[in-house]
């Protein structure tokens, strides 16, 4: 096979390190001839104008010939050895005794690995690590590991059977790793405390009297590792009095309520969670010693990251690397890829190959063992309502988050798991306090929920508890405090756009489900002595979005019509190559020809950034913004449910840009041909009342123009022919004015270049850049999907034993772009929520995942027969109009059926669960005694 050069051409270079760097898919042009026809051989089938006919990747799907970054050895690779070398991490399964080094002599000579690494070496050899990740990638001897499964070396082989027979003969060895004196587990402080208290104005509309937007989040100080309110002033100052202040007085007020209150008090926990993504982390690296390139594929939702973070780690190093070229495949992970230490493992395994290309990828044990997990929240929950008005008064959460070894992602999710638990509800003033821990378990990080599963869950459970203590229906009580447009969130924002929640409700309450639960129980459990039967609802919205999303896209369409895009998000299994192609229909007809996801190469987009996006001042980003080619974030990893509206918003904007400044001037040319202005004259020729029908363009009457001829038009009238785009939202869209023909339109878009006919791209002077400004990160959050969903069960009395017999949900998300992908992505999350609900489990620390030892052998994912496959119902809700947006939806769809399942358990056992995953011997234990 002739493999295509690689391109050189960097995105990125010159970083701090002096490093060039260039990120080029296995996706990308430089590798069409090998990878792209196993992906894409059917695309000329896969779509029309009226939408998608299945997903652009589907044949290479089903058919098993679509490539992960898994699945690349160096054969497949342009230009690198043919020999494949392999490497493991040897890894301690202590936590409570120092260091003292490991013992290979099991091994005969012949399988001892080709290369041994060590702390050691990095510290001789000057190889960092990233800072975000804590120290001691590789455990030092003396030292106490600061987690189970802590890595301490990486063995290397060059030839796969000794590596295999290796691997075999340490695996699941508790006598490998020596251990001295007994030290217990190492303290360190909290990853990150914060807390958001906000009281309201005399109606859910006046201005807040305090809150997070407002006036500041709130910062402990630290004291024997737990955080001690009131602030240290020199953190707050007097607003951390004041929010101090406020939150006391609730608590006084919970303490002593007036007598027409209910008060609220619960404790939640939810389980250790493994993601079980199909493909377990991988990396794949040779550094050619000839030329000093360091090439690594890698399973990565954020290249960019990894790309600058490796160059950091080399800084300084012995090793003379002078070129980075990152290779980063499609992959799927549930989010778990997003900020993934084993990034730099894969980069150091192929720093020390000896200048063999090095393969470290995880088996399915050691991906229990060392891949990050969904983080355990310990929640106490206080909710006061007014008995008389049903309206929620005072909401009171302080939550515990167990982070495990490593600080990963963490403290975020502490503070969104935080900030989502309100759930779908108006709360007058609330006090919402989170704190990140350390611990001896294995990390926890990034996935799918990213707390706000934890918390919204068990929000959705206290609910419906006091609906019955009240003696009232579940879905009134929620219907009287739902959460309005207009009405501010916790830290005191005002969602964006119409919030539908009660339309929801309405259809739930309407459903047979719920209209008829009770009767249905009592009758079925007459009829069915051995089994109890009952029947719950939840509702959740989940905010979607970082506050620092910096989406790229480019649309071209050449001179015989064809539509190429190129998308910087990386399409990890949800369908975004699917959803961004079909993005362009509206502006061009027909859904795009070549879509390549995962794009980092963008040479006519000579932007440059510093400064932190969340973190810096007004005044810095007012001095950074007047350099006309900087904003606050270069690039944003594919995370937070991102693709559907903010990779969205920049390919439809570049398409808008295409037909706005190229193809319609082209048909008003064409129907302006002839004496005294053609077929146009006697008409008013309007852009809003352009429309495409069938592929081709029309407007007040006009003679239709295939697209073809009207792209033929714009290229010979110089007209603008493609566009690449660049955006930033904290919240809120950037926007800057650009000089477009005679024109000099604001565009919500902070970079744009173009092209004129078969030109090459002219980045455009952008004027008057508008910035949102850096108190919308207080926000916290703006954007929603909401998902209510109701469920249908029973229970085996003896065995407590649960099977799901039906369920139903309701998504609102916008205008979707593709209905079957949403459906899908419902069916998924739903199957990951009965999971986390009831069947996921397993120890945090000695006997936990940890010790090597865990597989899907011992923990039990849900199989199709716990989730009621063919009885299982959706609804999306039509948009409001054909302008909405569409919407994020891609980790809400989880939510509800946690609280729905719980809350359906208590209509049947008649007991309350307030601990996940309700297993059957908790179920036993309740209705036994």
């Amino acid at each position: 096979m002739k493999y295509p050069r690689l391109s050189r051409r960097a995105f990125l270079k010159g970083s701090a390190t002096g490093i060039g760097i260039t990120v080029a898919p296995l996706g990308s042009r430089a590798f069409a001839a090998l990878f792209e026809p196993r992906v894409t051989a059917a695309r000329d089938q896969w779509a029309s104008p009226s939408g998608a006919h299945f997903r652009i990747d589907a044949i290479s799907k089903v058919s098993g010939a679509k490539v992960f970054a898994r699945d690349i050895r160096a054969r497949d690779m342009p230009g690198w050895p043919q020999q494949q070398s392999h490497a493991m991490l040897l890894k301690a399964t202590r936590a409570d005794r120092t260091y003292q080094g490991f013992d290979l002599s099991l091994l005969d000579d012949g399988l001892q690995p080709d290369r041994i690494v060590t702390s050691a070496d990095l510290e001789q050899d000057g190889v960092g690590f990233p800072e975000s990740h804590g120290p001691d990638p590789l455990l030092p001897e003396g030292k106490t590991p600061l987690f189970l499964g802590h890595p301490v070396a990486i063995l290397i082989w060059h030839d796969f059977a000794r590596y295999r027979a290796a691997k075999n003969a340490l695996q699941f060895r508790d006598d490998l790793i020596r251990y001295g004196a007994k030290t217990g587990e190492v303290e360190r402080p909290p990853y990150g405390s914060f807390r958001y208290v906000r009281v309201g104005g005399e109606t859910p509309y006046d201005p807040d009297v305090f809150s997070s937007l407002k006036d500041s989040d709130l910062f402990p100080t630290i004291k024997n590792r737990r955080p001690v309110w009131p602030d240290d002033p020199s953190l707050n100052g007097d607003i951390g009095e004041q929010g101090v202040y406020h939150a006391r007085r609730m608590q006084d007020t919970l303490d002593d309520p007036p007598d027409n209150w209910e008060v609220f008090q619960a404790r939640y926990t939810t389980p250790y969670i493994e993601p079980a993504a199909l493909e377990p982390d991988n990396g794949n690296g040779w550094l050619d010693p000839d030329t000093g390139t360091l090439n690594f594929v890698v399973a990565t939702q954020c290249p960019f990251e990894s790309a600058h973070e490796t160059a950091r780690m080399l800084e300084g190093s012995r090793f003379d690397v002078r070129h980075l070229n990152v290779h980063p495949g499609y992959t799927v992970g549930y989010g778990s890829k997003d900020h993934n230490i084993f990034v730099y493992y894969a980069v150091i395994a192929a720093l020390y190959g000896d200048g063999h290309p090095v393969r470290l990828a995880n088996d399915r044990f050691e991906q229990f063992q060392s891949g990050i997990k969904r983080h355990p929240f310990d929640m106490d929950y206080r909710l006061a309502v007014d008995r008389d008005s049903l309206k929620f008064q005072i909401f009171r959460a302080h939550m515990d988050v167990n982070g495990g070894g490593r600080a990963n992602y963490s403290a975020s999710v502490a503070a969104v798991g935080a900030t989502a638990a309100q759930s779908v509800y108006y709360l007058p003033r609330s006090d919402l306090a989170t704190t990140a821990y350390p611990s001896r378990a294995v990390e926890a990080g990034s996935m799918r929920g990213y707390g706000t599963l934890q918390t919204m869950a068990a929000t959705e459970m206290m609910v419906d508890e006091l609906a019955e203590r009240l003696d009232v229906d579940p879905i009134e009580l929620r219907r009287a405090n739902v959460l309005e447009a207009g009405m501010k969130n916790t830290q005191g924002a005002i969602p964006g756009g119409a919030i539908r929640v009660g339309e929801m409700l309405d259809k739930a309450e309407r459903h047979p489900l719920w209209k008829e639960r009770t009767e249905r129980r009592d009758k079925r459990q007459a009829e069915d002595p051995d089994h109890l039967y009952g029947t719950g609802f939840a509702v959740s919205h989940k905010d979607f979005g970082t506050g620092a999303e910096a989406p790229m896209a480019s649309v071209e369409i050449d001179a015989e019509g064809r539509i190429r895009l190129r998308q910087i998000a990386i399409d990890m299994g949800t369908g975004t190559a699917t959803s961004q192609a079909m993005n362009v229909v509206d502006f061009l007809g027909r859904p795009a020809d070549d879509i390549k996801t995962g794009e980092t190469d963008w040479p006519e987009l000579t932007l440059e950034t510093s400064g932190n996006p969340y973190t810096m001042q007004q005044a810095e980003q007012d001095r950074l913004s007047r350099n006309p080619r900087w904003t606050p974030r270069l690039a944003s990893p594919s995370s937070a449910s991102n693709s559907a509206y903010y990779s969205s918003h920049a390919t439809r904007e570049a398409a808008r840009l295409v037909f706005r400044h190229g193809l319609w001037p082209a048909a008003l040319s064409i129907w302006g041909q002839g004496i005294y202005g053609g077929q146009a004259n006697p008409y008013v020729m309007r852009l809003e009342d352009a429309r495409w029908v069938e592929g081709h363009l029309t407007a007040s009457g006009m003679t239709p123009i295939p697209l073809a001829k009207l792209a033929a038009k714009a290229h010979e009238m110089g007209l603008v022919t493609a566009a690449s785009v660049h955006a930033f939202n904290r919240w809120s869209w950037a926007s800057a004015e650009f000089p477009l023909n005679d024109e000099a339109p604001r565009l919500p878009l902070d970079a744009v270049a173009v092209k004129y006919g078969d030109d090459d791209y002219h980045l455009l002077d952008r004027r008057d850049v508008r910035y949102p400004d850096v108190q919308l990160n207080n926000a916290h959050v703006t954007y929603y999907s909401p998902v209510a969903t109701l469920v249908d069960l029973r229970v085996n009395k003896g065995s407590g034993e649960v099977e799901i017999l039906e369920h139903y949900s309701w998504v609102e998300c916008g205008k979707p772009i593709v209905p079957e992908l949403v459906k899908g992505q419902l069916e998924g999350g739903i199957a990951m929520g009965i999971g986390h609900a009831l069947l996921e489990e397993m120890p945090l620390y000695e006997d936990g995942p940890g010790n090597g030892t865990w597989n899907v052998n011992r923990y039990q994912l849900p199989l199709a027969r716990h989730c009621a496959v063919w009885k299982q119902g959706s609804e999306i809700l039509p948009p409001l109009s054909d302008t909405d947006p569409a919407k994020g939806m891609g980790e809400v769809v989880m939510i509800p059926i946690v609280g729905a399942i719980v809350n359906a358990l208590a209509h049947a056992t008649g007991q309350r669960f307030r601990d996940l995953p309700v297993t059957p011997e908790r179920i036993k234990e309740a209705l036994h005694g």
